[in-house]
């Protein structure tokens, strides 16, 4: 699937193109070495979009290389899945833990921030309206489903490597493809999927794409297209 993708993707947008806006984004991110690792950020403009009259999109895809592994998962657990969590230094909270929000808005929508996002044990995440109210769902970040027996770690990585793409009210979207201590191919290979996929889901695909831009956290946008 990937490789199909990446050769109808070369018509469009070579990947040379992509291949030399990612290296200069990594050569300008070494002479001007922040305190923190920036992340390495797709900017899609798009066009011949009515978001009030097209129906609107929504998509998930998972990148071949994890773009955001600082990105702050927390487990809401049952007993097996709050041991091994805390085994992995994984932040962790158990039913009794979430019942003292005592359903109080501003606490829980503090907690929804603290994190980027959550798994859940599947005895608590039946839980969760009864205990926590509507918050999570509000803050776009319902827990996923941590099955039992499922590799915890493996199942956070996931998270962490997975994009979404949804039109809302703007026709400007941007997703987390990398960071800079990333090496050159691996932005590569992330950047053409995320394009590809995105271009899936329009309308009329490249017809319906204005601009895309490549840039680092705090770097100047490079054009791919």
């Amino acid at each position: 699937v990937v490789r199909s993708c990446v050769e109808r993707m070369a018509s469009k947008l070579p990947t040379a193109v992509v291949r030399q806006a990612i290296a200069e984004v990594l050569e300008e991110s070494k002479e001007k070495k922040r305190n923190f690792v920036e992340t390495i950020e797709l900017q899609i403009g798009l066009k011949n979009y009515d978001t009030k009259k097209d129906k609107r999109f929504a998509g998930t895809v998972k990148l071949p290389h994890n773009p955001r592994p600082r990105m702050k998962v927390a487990i809401l657990a049952d007993a097996a899945h709050k041991s091994t969590a805390e085994g992995f230094n994984l932040p962790v909270f158990d039913v009794d833990a979430l019942k003292k929000f005592n359903k109080q808005k501003k606490p829980i929508k503090k907690f929804a921030k603290s994190y980027d996002a959550f798994l859940a044990s599947e005895s608590i995440i039946k839980m969760i309206p009864r205990i926590l109210g509507p918050g999570l769902n509000k803050a776009g970040k319902f827990p996923s489903l941590l099955a039992g027996g499922e590799d915890m770690l493996g199942k956070v990585e996931e998270l962490q490597s997975t994009v979404k793409f949804q039109l809302k009210k703007v026709l400007c979207l941007s997703t987390a493809v990398g960071n800079v201590e990333m090496s050159e191919d691996e932005c590569v290979k992330n950047t053409v999927l995320a394009v590809n996929f995105l271009v899936s889901l329009l309308k009329k695909h490249w017809q319906n794409v204005k601009s895309l831009h490549i840039k680092s956290t705090m770097g100047k946008p490079k054009r791919l297209y």
